[in-house]
């Protein structure tokens, strides 16, 4: 049997000694782990593609190979059969205990991989598809309505995408290696343009990279732009991430330059969604220091300590930016938040003509580029975890509520607390805020609600939870309140209806007037700019 080389089992050695060593896995509850059921995988596969890899236990070595060679990019082991069953197994537990409330949020650590096999074929590295799986098993057991898969890995899961495209009641985001179609799995189908097919048209969002060394500000513009607008459009009731990390730097498949906390702020984004009900779950991540480095840094914004501080916010590459608008432009027919997003290129991409251009004077000159294992990276940064996470100075006769630390204070409570357009108001959170948040990287984050703003409490609840990613978590609240207890809850989950268009056209007029000085506010590879700027209306 060929012998793989990158999926190894000391992919999942390394990120659970790494939990050990960090003392996040003694702050975690473990899950008891399933075999999945036949009626489990049937959700996603064929009776037939089941019952064949049924046999792979009981096959000669020259049998193993015969059937693994029906495969694309697969290695077929006699025990592959049971560890691909205990992969899905044990992502359902996980969401058993994120939707029944024994966990609010949680990880799989699991091999095989899951996001690349089909209805009926097994295919890069994965036997049964195991997020895809959990999507269909969560809507069939709770009853709910939408589900938002994540797909951060740097290949595409094409999987994933074929099992749900004619579905809107799933909304798949990938962003993958793609490089104009000569990255594996080299599919025409997971390029900007395809949206997802019948009733499912919108609802599916692929985001090609068509270069490699994609850094931080490239991953961040683009859950700013796309990914996470959307996602609050959609409002989905559970979030689960394909959680590959070869999109991080040094791997060898994905030749990416992220570093490993910027899985923190990835995560502490989608926290805010579903009601922070979350299920991650490895996919790839085949440098092994990278690999560890981004589960404790995944793992550790799940248990609630702040993110570290962002690093190396230089903004968005050319190709990144083209790739965002295009994905924008394709998308804005289906998508209220975008329907001011700027039409698509009138010609080709192009990056495509400069990338063939530097290839062909790369093969003239000889030049060898360094490859991804020789890339270094300093270790990430120590991450506060205080001991009161949360203080209140409240006014006497107020309730603390439970899990605060209480100070005193004798001034009297006063409030006017408005409805405001929550939809606009998020909005201009995610595609403007944030990304001006991110890019200036304040020391402490102030947060004022007088009376009169016109915030519900929703609304200022997700603003305080998007908003703790910066600074280190440190956010100091100002606010008058009229009630005699306070409610702490950071993510409330809630239908957010289209923006008003007044409020969509008046963000994106903001946003080109300063996008000149801010480079995460833009959205295209040409700068454009407004002289004139706009007030913001959520009154």
């Amino acid at each position: 049997i060929p012998v793989c080389k990158i999926e190894v089992p000391e992919r999942l050695t390394v990120s659970h000694e790494a939990l050990v060593k960090t003392g996040l896995a003694d702050r975690c509850i473990a899950v008891p782990v399933r075999e999945a059921t036949d009626a489990d995988i049937l959700l996603v596969h064929s009776e037939e593609y089941l019952e064949a890899v049924k046999t792979t236990p009981y096959m000669t070595l020259e049998e193993l190979m015969e059937f693994t060679l029906q495969h694309g990019d697969v290695y077929f082991h006699p025990n592959i059969y049971h560890c691909a069953k205990l992969a899905a197994g044990a992502t359902l537990q996980l969401v058993d205990s994120v939707m029944t409330g024994k966990v609010r949020n949680g990880m799989a650590l699991v091999r095989p991989p899951g996001h690349h096999s089909m209805r009926s074929a097994a295919n890069g590295f994965c036997v049964f598809n195991n997020v895809a799986i959990a999507a269909r098993y969560a809507k069939q057991k709770y009853g709910i309505k939408r589900v938002l898969i994540v797909d951060w890995d740097v290949h595409h899961g094409q999987g994933v995408q074929y099992c749900f495209e004619d579905d809107p009641s799933v909304l798949y985001f990938s962003w993958h290696r793609y490089e104009h179609q000569k990255f594996w799995p080299q599919l025409r189908d997971s390029d900007y343009d395809s949206v997802g097919k019948e009733k499912g048209a919108g609802f599916n969002i692929n985001v090609p990279w068509n270069k490699v060394g994609m850094k931080n500000s490239d991953y961040l513009s683009v859950f700013c732009h796309v990914l996470l607008p959307i996602a609050y459009e959609f409002s989905p009731d559970l979030v689960l991430v394909c959680a590959g990390f070869d999109s991080a730097i040094g791997d060898p498949e994905g030749e990416m330059r992220a570093s490993p906390d910027i899985f923190a702020h990835l995560t502490h984004l989608l926290m805010n969604l579903a009601g922070g009900k979350l299920c991650a779950v490895l996919e790839g991540g085949y440098n092994l220091t990278s690999l560890h480095q981004s589960v404790c840094q995944t793992v550790q914004t799940l248990l609630g300590d702040p993110a570290p501080r962002p690093a190396n916010l230089d903004g968005p590459c050319t190709s990144a930016l083209e790739s965002l608008h295009c994905v924008r432009a394709a998308h804005k027919q289906y998508w209220s938040c975008l329907k001011h997003a700027a039409e698509l290129p009138t010609s080709d991409v192009s990056t495509k003509c400069i990338k063939l251009a530097e290839e062909e004077e790369k093969q003239k000159t000889g030049e060898v580029e360094k490859s991804a294992e020789e890339e270094t990276w300093p270790e990430p940064p120590k991450r506060l975890a205080p001991p009161v996470s949360t203080a209140l100075v409240l006014p006497e006769g107020v309730a603390c509520p439970d899990g605060c630390k209480r100070f005193s204070s004798s001034e009297d409570p006063v409030i006017v607390n408005k409805l405001s357009d929550v939809s606009g108001f998020t909005q201009a959170v995610l595609g403007l805020l944030l990304p001006l948040g991110y890019e200036y990287d304040p020391s402490l984050v102030l947060l004022v609600r007088a009376p009169g703003s016109g915030l519900s409490d929703g609304a200022w609840q997700q603003l305080t939870g998007l908003l703790q990613g910066l600074a280190q978590g440190h956010t100091l609240v100002l606010m008058q309140v009229r009630r005699r207890a306070i409610r702490v809850h950071l993510w409330p989950h809630f239908w957010l209806h289209a923006p008003l268009p007044e409020d969509v056209e008046a963000l994106e007029r903001l946003r080109l007037g300063l996008q000149a000085d801010w480079k995460l506010l833009r959205t295209t590879g040409e700068l454009t700019t407004q002289h004139h700027m706009a007030t913001l209306h959520f009154m």
